[in-house]
């Protein structure tokens, strides 16, 4: 399992693990491009190497390039395990400061680069893995997913949830356990969104949707690079809606996109 720094308030947490505040439950999480949201709280399955391809564990397995990509070569392609940031139901789960970052899904490191927005305002459709939901909405956002301590190998998944279109432009959110939802840069309509933990929920999974051409079986970890940086606040209430100027000059970290959103993966 791979290791990446979660910072919060005065503490910190590694790998699968849940974090604990040093005071308020306040979190800045740095999301990899790698972090797959398919294999939140998948503790019964081990990543293979990079010159070995996904067996078939419990409920699916993610599919992967043919060859070994840069990224794999480079030691920065594996797919990762999500942490977690502790929850229980009925907790007010919001972004405080407007998510920032870019990953790249390609082969080849750097630009193009994807904000936490995705690209575009649909283009992904993904099908389930285990009991873990699919995922509909723009390419490749921050996302997120609650659940329980159970280990979602099997059971049904719940419905997938669509974001196509306007359906990102939610105030508050009300997702079942198991179920992929869209959080992006954490704002709409310069407000703060807010996501409801589900009854039953003790975790919640932040990570990528991927796949071949963002559609079909989840998969394509293994040639994305990059990060996605967020601030997650629970039941904590943001000082103040985004200014627009920071909208705005967070939005010129993306605006090179225009000319390669046409772009998808293939094999």
């Amino acid at each position: 399992m791979k290791m990446k720094p979660w910072v919060a308030a005065l503490g910190f947490g590694l790998g699968m693990s849940a974090i604990s505040p040093a005071s308020a439950l306040v979190f800045t999480v740095t999301v990899d491009g790698t972090d797959a949201i398919f294999l939140a709280g998948r503790t019964d399955v081990t990543i293979p190497a990079a010159d070995q391809p996904w067996n078939s564990p419990p409920g699916g397995f993610l599919i992967r390039h043919g060859g070994n990509t840069p990224e794999e070569i480079a030691g920065q392609g594996l797919e990762s395990f999500p942490s977690f940031i502790p929850v229980s139901g009925g907790d007010i789960i919001r972004v405080l400061d407007p998510a920032t970052g870019g990953i790249n899904f390609f082969n080849g490191f750097g630009p193009p680069f994807f904000g936490p927005g995705g690209n575009g305002l649909s283009g992904s459709n993904l099908t389930s893995l285990g009991g873990i939901s699919g995922y509909r909405g723009p390419q490749g956002p921050l996302a997120g997913v609650f659940l329980d301590n159970s280990v979602p190998s099997s059971g049904s998944p719940p419905a997938t949830l669509n974001f196509d279109g306007a359906g990102t432009e939610f105030l508050v959110l009300n997702p079942e356990l198991r179920q992929i939802f869209y959080i992006g840069d954490g704002v709409t309509g310069g407000l703060f969104q807010q996501f409801i933990a589900p009854a039953g929920a003790t975790r919640l999974f932040l990570a990528i949707p991927d796949g071949f051409g963002f559609v079909g079986g989840p998969g394509a970890y293994d040639d994305n690079d990059g990060s996605y940086q967020v601030r997650i606040g629970v039941n904590e209430i943001p000082t103040a809606a985004p200014e627009p100027s920071v909208l705005a000059l967070l939005g010129l970290g993306i605006a090179g996109l225009a000319g390669v959103r046409s772009r998808r993966k293939s094999a």
